[in-house]
């Protein structure tokens, strides 16, 4: 049978249950434990597809295709596992499902509840997830005495009934904030948290508390008698410079053995060393490059999470520092791109919709195109290349995508034939996992190391087959195809240090210690210009 961490948070949101949920997967893992995680929104919405990114940060999407909160990238990067559709579950989904039933009678006429109906489609799927695991970790989205959240709780609190509660651990991740004029780390806030906890029915086992400054033992004490758990389980999180410190953080506390102790399991050592590794790399490389992170939604801290996440990565592989500067898109527009750019070892422009600040981005296209810097475009980042190439190499000044101006009368970008006459937005765009072949010679072939490659897409237009023809004659290189299909991939530029576009987002499969090949190269590259300066 499969045990169950389950993670819950109080007092308030943002408080890195993805990040505690991702670290204990790790350690897990790392002990010889076959895990997985599963995420619980307790929105409505079906899943995260049609959230505004300013809203919700970034959508991760899985090979299936799911549209997940970002959080499931979080847990992709700590255990190095493939999730899927059925490791995110929103309230959407749940009551979606239930509806559906009741509609085909299949409660043969029964008053359809919350209870037993609602907790019931929950549990079928939680337990579904964790088949043929050792271990299924699971975080609960937002926060203990959330009003949409409630059905959610009483359901794991029944887990322990149905599965045993020598299966089943309660970890929650809670707040110690820091009274600058006091000069006092309270308490009280966790406290009334657990109590509110308690209150539904569920005893935490363990509370991980995030703090800005250190706790005494006199501190964990008082939390560990108020809130009834063992002083070793009072867990103390302070902010790390990088996440990937979390794992290491949490097991010298001995959140691991912990864990263990109560599901009864015998494990061997984990071994960090490659976890020491890339914190070691990611504080201590004494060589920086400069990024410009051209886009749509800079002002949002996690709508590029996994553009941000792979180049740390790359960094880390290349032993240099990645300084991340975010650019507006739409502060190029007013003509001054190259004194805005003129600090960036490299241009990275990755994906969004709507029109707004895709002049700004294909600006930075051209400024990088002219200068030599190395440019990495994603998803609409690509696009706007091919705009970009095909205005002012190919001489068609009206080129455009049809996305942004649908009277184009030279649409290099046009709407994929399956996206026409769509009726509804969520779900329907090409999603997850296609192949791609590459062409040999290419920098996409090099880094690769292969000429066969699969990679996830999250998108509706296209690159435009018909002005193919002209545009390769005109320099640009097609690097990659999916054959079966006859759409274009991978856009390349002979002769440039770096010039790639990827239509598909290849962000969300690099890890902290194994980057995303045209990351990796578009890193190397971004150092080589650096060193020429």
């Amino acid at each position: 049978m499969s045990k169950y961490v389950f993670i819950t948070g109080g007092v308030v949101s943002s408080l890195g249950k993805g990040i505690t949920a991702g670290s204990i997967g790790t350690l897990l893992k790392k002990r010889g434990l076959k895990v997985s995680i599963l995420k619980i929104d307790p929105y409505l919405n079906v899943d995260a597809g049609t959230m505004n990114p300013f809203q919700h940060g970034e959508v991760f999407v899985t090979d299936d295709g799911a549209e997940t909160d970002l959080d499931l990238g979080h847990y992709e990067r700590f255990i190095d596992e493939t999730l899927s559709e059925k490791n995110s579950i929103t309230t959407g989904k749940i009551y979606s499902s239930v509806i559906k039933k009741e509609r085909r009678g299949d409660y043969l006429g029964g008053t359809v509840q919350v209870i037993p109906h609602i907790t019931n489609d929950i549990q079928e799927r939680i337990i579904n997830a964790g088949e043929g695991l050792d271990v299924l970790i699971v975080e609960i989205g937002g926060t203990v005495g959330d009003i949409e959240g409630q059905p959610f709780l009483e359901a794991i609190r029944q887990m322990a009934v149905r599965v045993g509660r020598e299966n089943v651990v309660y970890c929650h991740v809670t707040l110690i904030p820091y009274l600058e004029a006091a000069k006092e780390l309270k308490t009280k806030p966790t406290q009334h948290s657990v109590q509110e906890l308690r209150r539904i029915g569920i005893l935490p086992n363990i509370l991980v508390c995030r703090t800005s400054h250190p706790m005494d033992d006199g501190m964990k004490h008082k939390i560990a008698l108020f809130c009834d758990v063992p002083f070793e389980a009072v867990i103390e999180v302070k902010d790390e410079p990088t996440i990937y410190n979390v794992p290491v953080s949490l097991n010298k506390q001995g959140l691991d053995d912990l864990i263990l102790k109560y599901l009864n399991l015998s494990c061997k050592e984990p071994d960090l060393s490659d976890w020491c590794s890339v914190v070691d790399k990611y504080m201590n490389s004494p060589e920086v490059v400069n990024i410009a992170l051209v886009g749509k939604y800079v002002q949002h801290k996690d709508a590029y999470l996994s553009v941000v996440e792979a180049l740390y990565h790359a960094g880390i592989a290349n032993s240099v520092r990645v300084n991340i500067v975010s650019v507006e898109a739409e502060d190029l527009e007013n003509g001054k791109v190259n004194e805005i750019l003129k600090f960036a070892d490299g241009v990275l422009i990755p994906g969004g919709f709507g029109v707004r600040g895709v002049e700004g981005m294909i600006l930075a296209a051209e400024y990088a195109r002219e200068n030599n810097v190395p440019l990495f475009g994603i998803c609409l980042g690509m696009q706007m290349m091919v705009v970009e190439f095909a205005r002012n190499v190919c001489k068609i000044p009206d080129a455009h995508s049809i996305e942004m101006k649908p009277d184009a009368v030279n649409p290099v970008i046009h709407l994929m034939h399956e996206q026409e006459n769509l009726s509804d937005l969520g779900g329907t765009m090409r999603l997850g996992t296609y192949p791609c072949d590459l062409t040999e010679g290419t920098n996409s072939a090099s880094v690769y190391g292969s000429l066969h490659i699969n990679e996830r897409h999250r998108h509706r237009y296209e690159f435009n087959n018909a002005y193919r023809e002209k545009l390769e004659n005109a320099g640009l290189r097609i690097a990659g195809v999916c054959t079966e299909r006859n759409l274009v991939e991978i856009v390349e530029l002979p002769g440039h240090i770096w010039y790639v576009g990827g239509q598909f987002h290849g962000e969300y499969k690099s890890r902290p210690v194994r980057p995303h090949p045209l990351f990796d190269g578009f890193i190397k590259a971004s150092i080589k210009k650096s060193q020429k300066k």
